[in-house]
């Protein structure tokens, strides 16, 4: 069952992501969520083996300097990485800055029904989803955005990513009918994209920075 006050919060980002965004909902769940459903993200997780020894050593990078990517070798990982965040106007901080918002978060107690080893995935998926955009290939436009949350929840099932699927698929089924098509497009190849695809999610990819990314 959805509890009746997270399914307030739930209509508010079904009505407006932008201003109730996904991460925020999905940091609220956890104090409104069954123990049954987090014992299985958790015991799902914990199954395979590569995913627990990823979390049992805590991997976490320090921040990338942008201005050391800059020169790295035209294709290398670290190249291309600096290249998306320039060109998508993004701060390569932007984990930094979810960590030390998560932290507040868990400071104040907002965090207390997650997990400990949800709280450690859900810091490294911030830390590696833009390497994911690099890798994948997935733009940063609203279809390609969201064929990356599908791409991840494929490669992890994990409530942030499927409840990116639910509010999409809400909104436009509810909201935008001309979005079905590529949206579901968006959602498939994702799906069998990540489907097909070793665990991306699990890789430290900050140590391989100077690594041709064809390899």
């Amino acid at each position: 069952m959805i509890d009746e006050e997270f399914g307030e919060m739930l209509l508010a980002t079904f009505n407006d992501p932008a201003d109730h965004p996904v991460h925020l909902l999905f940091n609220r769940w956890w104090n409104h969520a069954p123990d049954d459903v987090k014992t299985t993200y958790v015991d799902d997780v914990m199954a395979d083996p590569a995913y627990r020894a990823f979390i049992e050593k805590g991997y976490y990078a320090d921040p990338l300097d942008l201005d050391e990517l800059r020169e790295m070798p035209t294709g290398s990982l670290g190249r291309c990485y600096h290249d998306w965040i320039v060109d998508n106007g993004l701060t390569a901080a932007i984990a930094t800055d979810y960590r030390d918002f998560h932290t507040h978060l868990e400071a104040s107690g907002a965090l207390d029904g997650m997990p400990d080893e949800l709280k450690y995935a859900v810091l490294r998926g911030f830390q590696v989803h833009d390497f994911l955009h690099v890798l994948s290939g997935y733009d940063s436009s609203g279809v390609g955005e969201i064929a990356l949350q599908a791409f991840s929840l494929a490669q992890m099932q994990f409530p942030y990513f499927g409840m990116w699927m639910s509010v999409v698929t809400t909104r436009m089924t509810l909201c935008d009918p001309k979005m079905i098509v590529p949206i579901m497009d968006g959602i498939t190849d994702g799906w069998r994209y990540g489907r097909d695809t070793e665990n991306l999610m699990i890789v430290e990819w900050e140590t391989m920075l100077d690594q041709p990314l064809a390899e």
